[in-house]
């Protein structure tokens, strides 16, 4: 039996971690890999999980991000940031983004080696955000491309593609609204409060000054406190000058304010009686009408503010592209994953096999009516007495049903990610539907990056607080239930357009398609959601409280499961979403995703609620194995 001490894995987990413990002068850090996002706490660091394969990428990040933080623990004071730190939320995400490129920056000075690894790690956040395919500054958040410039000004290095086109788009106006400012960037790059009071400068000189908040440089006010004692001691002549010449007025402003007081007496004895005189002709047991209250955005949360929704969208994927591109498109699909054609071919079989055999008639036996049973006919010839025996056929749990499909299309998801979804719903779809089991396949993303139209219009509007979601959303339906498959199989093609892929706001994509699923005819629904990871969306994020979404999101899950009209399961695609989903699989390689939707279908269709709930915990630690050829160290179960 192999051992986890057989992971060739190890022996690099175990070197990065002592090198990262000695980069951060920190030997009694921990140092801990996960599928989840990676992060620093006060006790240690999360880095990437690095599989059995140990693929260049996966090594190259997890070096990048080791670094980082290394840096960041080495070179940073929490106590002078917490000092110099804004109080608005985009003044301070700018500030920390200034921040961790000083960090990098000096690290790379004593440390020539991390520039290189950190390279990799803004490569591969760029590509997961699609900061390459962005075509204007609005598609990139300041805070990120404000840390890219001050990293490549204090470095002097190239930033990776998408990274740098993410900063040359906001380059113009950083270097025109704050280029003199930056052009002291050297000069304090080693000291911490003086770069801190630089980066408030660049701030303010962006047009954020408004959300700095106190300078805490400034000097006490102690002259203003010396100058209110004066006063007190100063001669009285002046305070009675002013003493007589409100005794000379008071008789005239006590007589107009007793005529105010007495106008504003009659005309609230005037309401009350306008008052009383409405309530004396309505009927009995009626009361004045009033406007009904607007409905909440979210049943799972009245409390979930939405800034607009007149630029939401709900619209179909053949309204999103021609129909020659839909067919370019899927044609690219079905070409990208010609190598899993075999595979996933296998997988549709075996999963066709499992359901049909489940959909195979059962019968009740020696009824008084139904259909005869000829096999019983024996017995009558044998004996005429006894009675022709019928036979009824049984309904089972597998009839009935629609299934769900609910995708992330989050720029996250770009890459083969998404292409394994598209094409696991594809071959899902063909397959139920041979079943006989209605499928719906919807998508959600959003309108832009940062914001779209709701942040111009809340911009517009003076950028009030506590705004709530402010992007524009975008939920697309790929395939509706009634629709034949052979119709809309162009349509999962849309995926691979260039640009779909945004951001993503899981808790109303959720609702969304749980309001779908219940209004449909079917006696059962199941909804599988395909997701990597929490929701973000950064024009929102950055003017409310950081758990807004996740919350909304968990407020959702615990409607539907709370409900019980729809079955709700999970897949998470490198990201552990176990702690949204009671019901959750979570795999690290994406070529697992084919195995794991069709061993979660069949567990939901078993029609034994005691075998289901065996096979759907066996599918849950154990199934993720069969998917595309992959070993059992390679895989994270939820």
């Amino acid at each position: 039996m192999s051992k986890a001490s057989d992971n060739p894995a190890d022996p690099f987990k175990k070197a990065l971690a002592e090198a990262t413990r000695t980069m951060a002068d920190d030997p009694d850090m921990a140092v801990t890999y996960s599928v989840d996002p990676a992060g620093m706490t006060a006790e240690g660091v999360r880095l990437p999980q690095v599989s059995r394969r140990m693929t260049g990428a996966e090594v190259l990040l997890a070096r990048g991000t080791a670094d980082a933080f290394a840096l960041r623990r080495r070179f940073h004071d929490a106590g002078v940031a917490a000092r110099y730190a804004p109080t608005g939320a985009l003044a301070r995400d700018i500030y920390d983004s200034m921040e961790n490129a000083r960090c990098e920056a000096v690290g790379a000075r004593d440390m020539p080696g991390t520039a290189g690894n950190i390279d990799a790690k803004i490569a591969h956040e760029a590509e997961r955000k699609a900061y390459g395919q962005a075509t204007q500054a609005s598609d990139v958040p300041l805070p990120v491309a404000a840390g890219y410039l001050v990293r490549q000004m204090a470095t002097g290095r190239d930033l990776p593609v998408g990274a740098q086109n993410a900063a040359d788009l906001w380059r113009g106006f950083v270097e025109d609204q704050a280029g003199a400012t930056l052009s002291t960037l050297d000069d304090v790059l080693g000291d911490q409060a003086a770069f801190a009071r630089l980066a408030r400068k660049v701030i303010a000189d962006l047009g954020y000054g408004d959300q700095l908040g106190d300078d805490p440089d400034a000097p006490d006010d102690d002259a203003g406190e010396d100058d209110a004692e004066e006063d007190q001691d100063a001669p009285d002549s002046s305070g009675e000058e002013q003493d007589g010449e409100d005794q000379d007025a008071s008789p005239e402003r006590s007589q107009e304010e007793q005529q105010d007081q007495s106008q504003a007496q009659v005309t609230m004895e005037d309401s009350a009686d306008m008052e009383q005189g409405d309530e004396a002709e309505l009927p009995d047991g009626e009361a004045p009408l009033e406007p009904p209250p607007p409905a909440p955005h979210s049943d799972a949360d009245p409390g979930y503010v939405v800034y607009t929704t007149d630029f939401d969208e709900e619209i179909r994927a053949e309204d999103l592209a021609e129909p020659a591109e839909l067919e370019r498109l899927r044609a690219y699909l079905d070409q990208q994953l010609e190598p899993l054609k075999g595979a996933v071919s296998r997988l549709a079989n075996k999963l066709q096999r499992r359901l049909q055999a489940q959909q195979n008639r059962s019968w009740e036996f020696d009824k008084e009516e139904g259909v005869l049973d000829a096999g019983r006919l024996a017995r009558v010839v044998a004996n005429p007495t006894t009675p022709l025996s019928f036979k009824w056929e049984k309904d089972t749990e597998f009839r009935d049903t629609c299934v769900t499909l609910l995708l992330d299309n989050s720029g996250s998801m770009r890459g083969r990610p998404i292409s394994i979804a598209a094409i696991c719903a594809d071959v899902l779809a063909r397959t139920l539907e041979r079943c006989s089991v209605k499928v719906e396949i919807l998508g959600f993303t959003t309108r832009a990056w940062k914001g779209g139209q709701a942040r111009e219009r809340w911009l517009a509007q003076g950028r009030p607080q506590g705004p709530g979601r402010l992007n524009d959303l975008r939920h697309i339906i790929y395939k509706s239930a009634d629709a034949p498959w052979r119709r809309v199989r162009p349509n999962l093609g849309l995926m691979m357009k260039e640009g779909l892929l945004k951001e993503n706001i899981d808790g109303e994509a959720l609702e969304w398609a749980h309001r779908r699923a219940v209004a449909r005819p079917e006696a059962r629904k199941i909804m599988m959601v395909i997701s990597d990871g929490a929701p973000v969306d950064d024009s929102t994020l950055s003017v409310n409280p950081a758990s807004t979404l996740e919350k909304h999101l968990r407020d959702v899950i615990a409607m539907v499961e709370r409900r019980k009209q729809v079955e709700l399961i999970a897949i998470g695609i490198g990201h552990d979403v176990t702690r949204y989903y009671q019901r959750a699989v979570t795999i690290t390689d994406v070529e697992q995703l084919a195995g794991a939707m069709t061993e979660q279908l069949a567990s939901l269709f078993e029609v034994d609620p005691k075998k289901r709930a065996r096979a759907l915990g066996h599918g849950m630690g154990q199934g993720l194995g069969r998917g595309l050829g992959q070993t059992p160290g390679s895989r994270r179960v939820g």
